[in-house]
């Protein structure tokens, strides 16, 4: 045999153990990534943070449940280590209290932690001054029922839903209806939630001496972030606890959903701020648990994560960051945030029902821009406001029975 048949087939030899060992390689790095190629995280331990003075301790990501139905995502939640499910009253029509009321048969009380949000209903009169009609009767009674549909004797932490005012916050009717709850002992933990004038309403919640949680909108579209997370570092440094809602602001960048917001960027963005608790993103189906509930291991922002925050944050976008920019110039004076917001629940989560029932709780018209020749409302993110107005206000003429 000649030198040169040697080596080939010393070469061939070394070929196909080479192929061999990089093809088992291969299989390894497999099974220690995810779809999008990262380290998995399943060998990791749980990042846990403490909800302020309250004495509870919760992993990073939470459970938003406002959008989800399955009983089975719920129990998957629960396997996967998440400790804190977020409802409201108002959710689904009572459906998604009712929902989780059923799932929690199953488990110990003192294994999860449930809250829920009871809105006030605050109004105004002709001066200025709020309305005595809401009463701490009407708002217990709603709480009891929230309370029957859980089937819970009392609530981890009742919010006072969708506060956006100083004035609201420390308006001692609601002081005094949430120590009523807790003493009644129907909620161990109280606090308010808000979507807009976050800085004001949690420096509100500091001086109340009476909040422990404020469950605020923070996400990294806010143009006033900066105010917010500043806001944030106070109250936690007082003892409050803090938990993050709209973290995803949104979902998408287009009413026509082609341009996705990297929602597993936004939420690391949120929870890089050690002052947050923990969030509440929401999960309709199983892949958004999974890779919500992944960042419970692993919170490390990827180059391309950061890439495309900054990239996602020139675009206008479906998140009304709230900022009332546009309510002093409109000659009707339009609640145009909570319309706005209105449209993200349409068209960013595709929740039309939600979108409904918060147009319906505007008592606005159902063309409420007709008569106006041109918009002077002007946005700060540059939104079309008329345009957005009409196309989302269709819903109000919907019938809810064909409402999904």
């Amino acid at each position: 045999m000649g030198i040169n048949e040697l080596d080939r087939r010393k070469f061939l030899r070394t070929s196909v153990l080479g192929s061999a060992s990089a093809l088992l390689a291969s299989a390894s790095f497999a099974r220690s990534r995810d779809a999008d190629g990262n380290k998995k995280t399943d060998d990791k331990p749980m990042i846990r943070r403490k909800l302020g003075k309250t004495g509870i301790e919760l992993p990073i990501v939470s459970f938003g449940v406002m959008r989800a139905d399955s009983p089975a995502l719920v129990q998957t939640a629960i396997k996967d280590g998440i400790v804190l499910f977020d409802t409201a009253h108002g959710y689904q029509g009572g459906k998604n209290e009712e929902m989780l009321g059923e799932v929690f048969k199953a488990y110990p009380r003192d294994s999860f932690v449930v809250a829920t949000k009871v809105p006030p209903e605050i109004k105004k009169d002709a001066a200025g001054a709020f309305d005595g009609s809401f009463t701490t009767k009407t708002f217990l009674e709603n709480l009891d029922i929230s309370l029957k549909r859980l089937n819970m004797d009392y609530v981890d932490i009742l919010y006072v839903h969708g506060l956006s005012a100083r004035d609201a916050v420390l308006w001692p009717v609601l002081l005094d209806v949430v120590t009523k709850a807790k003493k009644m002992g129907k909620a161990r933990h109280v606090g308010v939630s808000t979507h807009k004038n976050e800085p004001e309403v949690i420096q509100a919640v500091i001086d109340s001496g009476v909040y422990e949680v404020v469950l605020t909108s923070v996400n990294f579209k806010q143009d006033h972030y900066p105010a917010v997370k500043e806001a944030i570092a106070k109250a936690a440094k007082a003892g409050i606890g803090i938990v993050a809602m709209k973290t995803m602001a949104g979902g998408f960048h287009d009413k026509e959903r082609n341009l996705p917001i990297n929602c597993k960027a936004a939420l690391k963005f949120v929870l890089q701020d050690e002052n947050i608790t923990t969030a509440i993103p929401g999960n309709t189906n199983f892949d958004q648990l999974a890779m919500n509930a992944s960042i419970n291991r692993d919170l490390t922002m990827t180059a391309q994560e950061e890439a495309d925050l900054l990239v996602g944050k020139s675009e206008g976008g479906l998140y009304c960051q709230g900022c009332e920019h546009c309510v002093p110039n409109c000659p009707k004076g339009l609640p145009i945030p909570e319309i706005m917001r209105a449209y993200m629940y349409a068209y960013g989560y595709r929740e039309s029902r939600q979108a409904q029932e918060l147009l319906a709780s505007l008592n606005i018209p159902n063309n409420p821009c007709a008569g106006c020749p041109s918009c002077s409302a002007k946005c700060a993110k540059n939104f079309a406001i008329p345009e957005r107005i009409q196309d989302v206000m269709r819903l109000t003429a919907v019938p809810e029975e064909f409402i999904s």
